[in-house]
């Protein structure tokens, strides 16, 4: 029987794949950092992070865009297709998304209809986003945010969004990477 995790693999790799080979790629090393990080989340959420890591950029697939916000259009997607509430509501909110929100004029319509979760599963998703570069690469969060500044342009949306989120992606970087720490054996 399929696993959250394998039901939303697969629907990644359907919606990317092919008509996005470098989202795919993306998405594919966030998955896999989101399962080395699990250990900063409760087990019980791990399924839960691994599976929404997958999940968080399938609003980019050319037949899921609506209002053309990645974020929104995807969790609504979720909640058409019945998947799960909360993996739902962590797509729609993912990486600080309710702040790009405000920048389209969309805040409104995202916390209407998606609770924003302040977690740690929130936290280890973002951690994985934004640690990891549009091909796949690994990153420290200070380079990834300047990776997308330089790829935006100083004038676009897109950047304005980092910028004004930066503060609170590098919060939620250091509280996963305390959670790892915290979660190490310690020397005796």
């Amino acid at each position: 029987m399929a696993t959250l995790v394998d039901v939303a693999r697969e629907i990644a790799r359907r919606k990317l794949e092919a008509p996005l080979p470098r989202r795919w790629s993306h998405v594919r090393a966030v998955a896999a950092k989101a399962q080395t990080v699990s250990a900063a989340v409760p087990p019980e959420d791990r399924d839960v992070l691994v599976a929404s890591a997958w999940l968080h950029d399938v609003g980019y697939s050319p037949d899921l865009v609506d209002t053309g916000f990645h974020s929104l259009d995807g969790g609504r997607w979720l909640r058409r297709e019945q998947f799960d509430d909360r993996i739902a509501g962590l797509v729609a909110h993912h990486s600080c998304a309710w702040l790009e929100a405000e920048a389209r004029g969309l805040h409104d319509v995202l916390v209407a209809e998606f609770p924003r979760e302040d977690s740690p599963v929130a936290d280890a998703l973002c951690f994985s986003d934004m640690t990891t570069g549009p091909d796949g690469q690994d990153f420290e969060v200070l380079d990834r945010l300047a990776e997308i500044r330089s790829r935006y342009g100083p004038d676009h949306l897109v950047t304005r969004f980092i910028i004004r989120a930066e503060p609170e992606m590098v919060a939620a970087v250091r509280r996963t990477q305390q959670r790892l720490t915290a979660r190490l054996p310690q020397p005796m």
